[in-house]
């Protein structure tokens, strides 16, 4: 990162140091610098710090601030797992249904495969191991959990599943404060355990990601990992790390510049 830092314009370098050595003027630090009597949040009247403008008030929670940053930094997510691999057809504005095309690499077989050919291999990851792959994303709440697989009112962020070898991976993004990551991870781990349980049970072969992007742009090694099993690796995974990072970074210096209004528009 300190190379990239150089070819960045001075804004996004000004907020990205700031928020790491937490010198932004934030209510709590303009009390502490002797700058304002007051340290208040000025949506919910709780004690300012960057933490909680960022990642806790309740009310910019409730006008979906934090919501519109996570659904920016899914949509970066849902690009890296298409790009280079596949046609998208992307039709609505709320959920998002694709077909995955020639996931299978050249020689390894798939479709038309020839007999005597060697079968997908896992450890290219999981993805290249089928190619009818059907990808769902939840924008807007809107999605519903394939019933072919399991009933359940759970909404993963992402759901891939093939039908013709009855695999399915179900991968949920958390865009917490970097102190928080390994908590939302046991929490999103914990919540879709039985859910993939169920999975297993109905004798589809199942995966559960959680994931997190920190919310000044630090990625956590779940998303790495994630990648990595998925199939997507080398140049590709670092470039879809660093574009998932500047999402999230960029959304949260949107979410700051627009810290003081009592009303959200975007």
């Amino acid at each position: 990162m300190a190379k990239e830092l150089w070819s960045w314009e001075p804004l996004r370098t000004q907020f990205l140091l700031k928020s790491v050595y937490d010198l932004l003027p934030t209510p709590a630090n303009l009390k502490r610098w002797g700058k304002e009597s007051e340290e208040k949040c000025a949506l919910c009247a709780k004690r300012g710090t960057l933490s909680h403008l960022l990642t806790g008030c309740a009310i910019a929670l409730g006008q979906g601030r934090y919501r519109w940053r996570h659904d920016r930094v899914l949509l970066n997510s849902v690009g890296s797992h298409t790009r280079g691999q596949e046609r998208v057809q992307m039709s609505g504005r709320k959920q998002r249904s694709l077909r995955f095309v020639d996931f299978v690499k050249e020689g390894t077989g798939g479709k038309g495969q020839r007999r005597g050919k060697r079968a997908p291999d896992e450890g290219l990851g999981i993805l290249p191991t089928a190619g009818d792959w059907v990808l769902q994303v939840d924008l807007d709440k809107k999605l519903i959990f394939p019933a072919e697989i399991a009933v359940t009112n759970l909404r993963p962020d992402v759901v891939i599943w093939s039908a013709k070898t009855r695999q399915v991976v179900m991968i949920e993004l958390t865009v917490p404060w970097e102190d928080r990551m390994e908590e939302a991870y046991e929490r999103k781990a914990e919540r879709y355990s039985n859910l993939k349980q169920t999975c297993t049970e109905k004798r589809w072969k199942a995966w559960c990601f959680p994931v997190e992007v920190g919310c000044r742009g630090f990625v956590s090694q779940s998303v790495w990992r994630m990648l990595g099993a998925l199939g997507i690796k080398g140049r590709m995974r670092k470039e879809a790390t660093k574009n998932l990072a500047e999402a999230a970074e960029s959304a949260s210096r949107w979410l700051w510049l627009k810290r003081n209004e009592t009303t959200w528009t975007i």
